[in-house]
């Protein structure tokens, strides 16, 4: 008796949820990334070869991973409406393609780094951790508003004070503005200051509340956004998981169950009544 369709595709879904199955494609994938990496150096021919069979059988690897996957998905018109999805097809497919000998080479080796991304749609966590970050840059944008206000003010000031000192660091507001992200970054930002204090003694003043403002209040104004939109996430998920147990609520069940099974027997503790024996 030949196997159904059904359990052909149960048997797929039952590959792709395993955990091994699993660890092998993360595993397969950092293979890939170190091929890539090991061809950036000067090898000798040899070795050159081996990566390039390495790399052949990890595209093949990758093309049943995908396979897999398709035949997993009921109904398979479900699968390429998940944009990760579409992504990994996209790059297998495209490393399908013999373009390493002609002028489209340095497209397939672009490909092929662009393989470790797979990472992100194999890892569940990571990729909650890239939605929350595509998620919070609409309000990272007021952050980045604010910043540039502040940005614009201080190299306004500094254009101001400081172009006859350095007008190389301070000729124009763009130029002033990008002395301004060197001191963010902390990037010698002592030497910046330390000449204009030779001028203008106050002067550090300046560069500390910019400092202030935008190293530290700013880091933390970007770290809180994230970090909120990353809860939602989290919350979402939790939300969406039937399997997903709240203790609190389970604790508050099991306290409700408890007092009615306290009720219940104290209620049964009192006098029975006397039944009459039938006759």
């Amino acid at each position: 008796m030949g196997i159904s369709y059904k359990e052909v595709q149960s048997r797929f879904e039952t590959i792709i949820s395993n955990k091994i199955f699993e660890f092998f494609i993360i595993f397969v994938i950092m293979a890939s990334a170190l091929t890539v990496g090991a061809k950036t150096y000067n090898i000798t021919p040899f070795w050159l070869q081996v990566l390039e069979i390495a790399d052949i059988g990890i595209t093949v690897i990758f093309v049943i991973e995908i396979t897999i996957r398709f035949m997993a998905t009921h109904p398979h018109s479900h699968f390429f409406k998940s944009g990760w999805n579409v992504f990994d097809t996209l790059i297998v497919t495209i490393s399908l393609i013999p373009i390493d000998n002609t002028d489209m080479a340095l497209v397939a080796r672009l490909v092929r780094v662009f393989r470790v991304l797979r990472m992100i749609s194999i890892i569940p966590e990571l990729r909650v951790l890239l939605n929350s970050l595509l998620k919070a840059l609409p309000r990272l944008g007021y952050v980045m508003a604010l910043m540039f206000i502040i940005f614009y003010i201080y190299a306004a000031v500094g254009s101001l004070l400081f172009e006859e000192i350095n007008p190389v660091l301070w000729g124009d507001i763009s130029i002033a503005m990008l002395t301004l992200f060197r001191v963010m970054t902390f990037e010698d930002w002592t030497d910046v200051m330390y000449e204009t204090m030779a001028v203008y003694g106050w002067s550090w003043a300046f560069y500390v509340s910019f400092i202030f403002l935008t190293a530290f209040a700013f880091l933390n104004m970007v770290i809180g956004v994230v970090v909120n939109v990353l809860e939602e996430e989290h919350a979402k998920m939790e939300a969406a998981d039937p399997d997903h147990v709240n203790l609190e609520d389970l604790y508050a069940e099991v306290r409700a169950l408890r007092a009615l099974l306290e009720q219940q027997m104290a209620g049964g503790s009192g006098p029975q009544p006397r039944r009459t024996p039938d006759t």
